[in-house]
């Protein structure tokens, strides 16, 4: 040490200062490197290098402004690294018959791992393009402006809203169950004046109920949710749009909890706007929302007096990007980082979907949710909604018996069966349970299964079941 000790006290100085500063910076680090090499005296905890080395740098003799290590070194060491991501990533296998998300296909799954692109790649690009004719036969709809937006379903309702709510117009919103009350919170904070019809939770609209709030408010659009997975109703929307356009009123649908599940035919049906999830019927990983526009729809858009006042979700930009309109050679324009995984995921859960055929999707979910019903009777238990045609195919709510704790019993199924089935939510909450049958996990396997979990907690809680199962 004596001997590291003279050579550190004489540095070496020239007449050209550049020169005095990478010599001796060059001497010091093969200082740092003899000291590295002998770990066992040094160790790397040891903040003894780094002392020596700043102690006696020469770089604010030459006017160079260089970082502290030292300093830099206390600083970080007094943030010690999260215990939590040293260990390995687990994530237990649940069956997941919620209202969402649902279980993903192996080969969903995969897709989802495969590896990334670049979001103006040309492979990437074609993907792209296989999710927009994906979407536009799941919507059943020739509209050009259809694409994923970048987000949940949340997003997907967000990007409808902001490009066609200006501060000033009349919205109505039916309202029964979360959802209206969702998109009428938007609404208002985009500037819409809101009006709203409502029914109590549990039922729908008919045509009359619409077509005299259409004529009472005079809006601008309209909302109404197809499938209201909060309470479990099935809104039909034949005639729907037809009213809409007498009065010249854009139709703007919720098909998160039904597009896959139910019949939805949005060229047919007249719908101008419409948005999904991917986490529901198509069972892909959330990330990435199917949304259209009809040519009204975009109509209104080119007619706007102010910017879309959301960068992100503006479909006058995204159009570029997704090459809505573009002639096959013309560049995509950059917008935003898509999400590449997500992407890939909903491409396999809309190319699962165009394999099955959207019919047979439909009917298999119909099928199964009569099961499910006839079984949830069977037991003695209360569907939410008792007109039957007007229960929702993928989201189920079953009212709790008297004098049971909701939460008992899905913690109960979850313990024990690794099954999720949720609570209610909105005006539901604390007095249903909601029970998905969607996508890959919508078989008959999955009907008895969480039919026989229910019957176990429920006699584990009191509850006499007199049905066999």
């Amino acid at each position: 040490m004596s001997l590291l000790r003279h050579k550190i006290t004489h540095v070496y100085t020239a007449s050209h200062p550049r020169q005095a500063y990478l010599h001796n910076h060059l001497f010091y680090y093969r200082i740092m490197l003899f000291l590295t090499h002998w770990r066992r005296v040094f160790t790397p905890t040891s903040s003894l290098a780094l002392r020596l080395y700043h102690v006696t740098s020469p770089a604010s003799s030459v006017g160079q402004s260089v970082p502290k290590m030292a300093d830099k070194e206390s600083l970080v060491g007094s943030f010690s690294p999260p215990v939590e991501l040293l260990t390995p990533l687990r994530v237990p296998q649940k069956t997941l018959l919620g209202p969402g998300p649902s279980n993903a296909s192996p080969r969903v799954l995969a897709a989802s791992a495969l590896p990334l692109l670049g979001h103006l790649h040309p492979e990437f690009l074609q993907i792209m393009d296989d999710v927009k004719a994906g979407i536009q036969y799941a919507f059943q709809t020739k509209n050009a402006l259809t694409l994923a937006v970048s987000g949940t379903g949340h997003a997907a309702m967000e990007a409808a809203v902001v490009n066609m709510v200006e501060p000033g117009d009349v919205v109505l919103v039916a309202v029964h169950g979360l959802w209206g009350e969702r998109c009428a919170d938007m609404c208002s904070r985009n500037g819409a004046e809101v009006r709203t019809i409502n029914k109590p939770i549990g039922q729908n609209f008919t045509l009359e109920d619409i077509q005299k709030g259409i004529e009472y408010h005079k809006p601008c659009m309209f909302f109404i949710c197809h499938g209201e997975s909060s309470a479990g109703v099935l809104q039909p929307l034949d005639g729907i749009g037809d009213i809409c356009r007498k009065h010249d009123c854009l139709l703007l649908v919720d098909s998160v909890a039904s597009l896959g599940g139910t019949p939805l035919y949005m060229d047919h049906q007249g719908i101008d706007i419409v948005y999904s999830g991917a986490q529901k019927v198509l069972s892909a990983p959330p990330g990435a929302s199917p949304i259209s526009f009809s040519a009204r729809a975009r109509g209104k858009l080119a007619r706007r007096k102010q910017k879309v006042p959301s960068f992100y979700f503006d479909m006058n930009l995204l159009s570029d990007y997704w090459g809505v309109g573009l002639q096959k050679g013309q560049p995509r324009k950059y917008h935003h980082t898509g999400p590449i995984s997500s992407v890939y995921a909903l491409r396999e859960g809309l190319a699962k979907l165009a394999e099955e055929g959207l019919e047979n999707c439909i009917s298999r979910h119909q099928e199964n949710a009569l099961l499910l019903h006839q079984g949830l009777e069977a037991m003695g238990l209360e569907l939410w909604v008792k007109d039957k045609a007007a229960r929702l195919p993928t989201v189920t709510v079953v009212r709790v018996p008297e004098g049971v704790n909701w939460k008992d019993v899905a913690s109960y199924i979850m313990n024990k069966y690794s099954i999720e089935i949720s609570g209610g939510l909105g005006a539901s909450a604390g007095k249903a349970w909601r029970i998905g049958l969607m996508g890959h996990n919508c078989t008959r396997d999955n009907v008895e299964l969480v039919l026989r979990a229910l019957k176990d907690a429920l006699q584990h809680f009191g509850v006499r079941i007199q049905a066999r199962l």
